[in-house]
């Protein structure tokens, strides 16, 4: 399952709608075009604690999932620690795949 979900995430970014890296994430997070954000289980808990805050006040899910180096491998990018989802379907057919795992 969890190969599944790191392909699922492959899908996002060639079709557009997975953003990655703190800063992008956290821009598009506060201008409201995120509905899902994904940080690394190997992230620092000070960007885990950041991130949390952040969604819980616009009210946006977060799950912790993966390690840095697997995300930024399936994403086509470096290490990242955060990435987020900015298409509802993607949003909405990941958080059911990430809590089957979990």
């Amino acid at each position: 399952m969890v190969e599944r979900i790191y392909s699922f995430l492959g899908l996002a970014t060639k079709a557009g709608k997975l953003l990655s890296g703190e800063e992008t994430c956290e821009r598009k997070l506060k201008a409201g075009k995120v509905y899902l954000v994904i940080v690394a289980e190997d992230a620092s808990e000070n960007t885990k604690k950041k991130f949390k805050n952040m969604c819980d006040y616009r009210k946006v899910d977060i799950r912790y999932f993966g390690t840095k180096e697997m995300l930024g491998r399936f994403t086509g990018k470096g290490i990242r620690s955060v990435i987020a989802i900015a298409d509802r379907g993607f949003a909405g057919r990941l958080k059911e795949m990430i809590v089957t795992v979990v």
